[in-house]
């Protein structure tokens, strides 16, 4: 077996093999005569900013020694954090997870530096690194784990917003998992993680889960805006908030609408719209306030057209295409619109046509936007049903494959077994080529079926 020699004795082969004195490496590096004599004479320790100046000073790759680093100077070392926290970064910035690990890993037992690996991870994912951030909250959330912590639940609601992605069971798991956390946290961070926990069962299409969360986010912004406002004294939120407070409540509003609509409440959904409709109790008059009050009146007005074309009132519906014509995520407004025309049989054939060219230009939804990418799925099964119960069979296939791949990428159970099951009711219609490509669904299912 081949012994690794040690960083120490790399560098004296390095000099001797350049015939270089300590005093001209020192130069070459920058450090003192000192330091590279008292590193190679075994009387002191490295930094990891000293090692990569000597690691560039002997024209090696960044982490050369970042293994033996570890190995030297933190496995076989007193626990140090100040001094091994420089080396996680830059193992971070250098994609080293796994010298990072096995660093971290020194500190993991030890509870009085549970406070410094969470403050590590909030840092590194505010910078973006979320990956890494992810393996550190885990960590803590174990040493945590029979804390009922704040801490703790911050760790989990940090993991539900990484885990968050295009894959809807995926997000299914990380929305049950987080959601015993959820009344644990301090109430500003409470009104963001119910607002996004809120919006993840949106995308799911669990609508019961929807409302009770929008009404927990919709008494807690309630709570929280009296405090601010009514109060004798002046009141200020210890942390920033992601949207101005009242925005809170009224979209909490907005998702109960949303979610008794879904399940046929029409008459109770309207109530809902008229809670955000009448904003004239919101006290602030700053610019980013002014942009939402501009976002929920436009959402209210487009929202009682929904409300009413749902309950059979064909006459909105001019005026709704006339509304949504330069909206952006045109999907979920087609989809209304196919979803009343055939749970009412109306031609909507020409409103199809003059969405046509928006349709076929519009960008892909990214995978943090489930709840459109949901939609879009949605509006092509919606749209193949529609074309397909008035006998245009080719183009409804087409749409139905659409949909199907489209919650295949999400993984979204339901709507591939409503396409399934639209199939087989058409099956009947389908070309050969068409079959063909039906045979490939069925073997697809059952390779991922367990």
């Amino acid at each position: 077996m081949e012994i690794t020699p040690t960083i120490r004795a790399e560098i004296e082969k390095y000099l001797k093999q350049k015939g270089l004195s300590m005093t001209q490496f020192g130069r070459i590096t920058n450090l003192n005569v000192g330091t590279v004599s008292g590193f190679i004479t075994g009387n002191r320790s490295l930094s990891v900013n000293q090692l990569d100046r000597i690691t560039m000073g002997m024209n090696l790759p960044p982490d050369y020694f970042y293994e033996r680093f570890v190995e030297e100077c933190v496995e076989e070392s007193p626990l140090n954090w100040r001094r091994v926290k420089p080396f996680v970064y830059r193992c971070v910035e250098l994609g080293r997870l796994d010298c990072l690990q096995r660093a971290v890993s020194m500190f993991l037992d030890s509870p009085i530096y549970t406070h410094s690996l969470f403050e590590l991870a909030e840092d590194l994912f505010h910078k973006g690194y979320r990956d890494t951030a992810a393996y550190l909250y885990e960590n803590v959330a174990v040493s945590e784990r029979k804390q009922h912590s704040e801490r703790l639940a911050l760790c989990q609601y940090r993991l539900f917003s990484i885990r968050i992605g295009e894959d809807q069971t995926q997000n299914l798991q990380a929305a049950a998992r987080f959601e015993p956390f959820v009344d644990r946290l301090d109430e500003v961070d409470q009104l963001d993680a119910l607002k996004d926990l809120a919006n993840v069962y949106r995308s799911l299409s669990l609508w019961d889960k929807v409302y009770k969360f929008s009404r927990q986010m919709y008494k807690l912004g309630q709570i929280q805006y009296g405090l601010v406002h009514n109060s004798k004294r002046e009141i200020k939120l210890d942390k920033k908030l992601s949207r101005p407070l009242f925005v809170y409540i009224a979209y909490a509003e907005l998702l109960c609408a949303h979610a008794c609509d879904a399940n046929g409440d029409h008459a109770k959904a309207l109530d809902h719209i008229r809670g955000y409709t009448d904003l004239s109790w919101v006290k602030e008059n700053d610019p980013d306030t002014l942009h939402w009050l501009g976002k929920f009146q436009q959402w209210a007005k487009i929202n009682t057209y929904v409300n009413r074309l749902m309950t059979g009132d064909v006459s909105v519906l001019s005026d709704y295409v006339e509304y949504i014509s330069g909206e952006q995520h045109i999907f979920n407004e087609l989809l209304n619109i196919v979803e009343a025309a055939n749970k009412y049989n109306i031609d909507v054939d020409h409103i199809i046509h003059r969405f046509e060219p928006k349709i076929a230009s519009y960008k892909e939804p990214s995978p943090v936007e489930p709840f459109l990418q949901q939609q879009q799925a949605r509006f092509w099964y919606k749209l193949a049903k529609y074309s397909l119960n008035k006998g245009r069979y080719p183009y409804g296939f087409k749409c139905l494959i659409n949909a199907y791949e489209k919650a295949v990428t999400i993984n979204h159970g339901l709507l591939i077994a409503n396409c399934v099951g639209l199939f087989e009711r058409f099956k009947a219609y389908a070309t050969l080529e068409i079959l063909a490509g039906y045979d490939m669904w069925e073997r697809t299912d059952k390779k991922d079926s367990f």
